[in-house]
């Protein structure tokens, strides 16, 4: 277990996990906003694991990490920091499954992340994005304490997003 808010327990992604992240990957909401990966069975799957999760984790001593509703040890979504080459420090990611949206999961997980990042790991700013018509990703950012800073093509794609950052309190 990495972290444990109320509801939520986050840990680290295993390939026990891939039939949940397979079908996250897939879901409308992550195509339209986060971008197809090209995950389409299992054993893709676990090489995405391995290589997105798994092996980021010791090199950063963070990554994104798999979110379980704490009552019925349920994957809910996957959330954690991530490492940007155009960003000179973290920044938050997540992304919660269909059935789960609107429950609050990921603002409750993101808060503990961002305290967990000034407390512990030793942040002294946070980032987060999202594509400007992403509407609930502008309130949780915004709600989470990130001011928006300005519209950058943070991955390097050609793609213009809203870029946020908090600072140490």
């Amino acid at each position: 277990m990495f972290l444990q808010t109320k509801r939520t327990i986050l840990r680290d992604a295993h390939h026990d996990d891939a039939p949940f992240i397979l079908q996250l990957l897939n879901e409308p909401g992550w195509l339209r906003f986060i971008g197809d990966r090209n995950i389409r069975d299992l054993d893709a799957t676990r090489a995405y694991i391995d290589q997105r999760h798994r092996e980021i984790y010791p090199k950063l001593g963070f990554g994104i990490c798999i979110a379980f509703e704490q009552k019925t040890q349920t994957p809910i979504g996957l959330i954690g920091f991530v490492k940007r080459d155009t960003l000179d420090a973290p920044d938050i990611g997540y992304a919660v499954a269909e059935n789960h949206q609107g429950k609050g999961y990921a603002f409750e997980v993101c808060h503990a992340l961002i305290d967990h990042g000034w407390n512990v790991l030793g942040y002294d700013k946070i980032y987060g994005y999202c594509q400007p018509d992403n509407i609930a990703s502008v309130k949780m950012l915004e709600k989470l304490g990130l001011t928006y800073l300005r519209d950058e093509d943070v991955n390097q794609t050609g793609e213009m997003c809203r870029l946020y950052m908090a600072t140490r309190p």
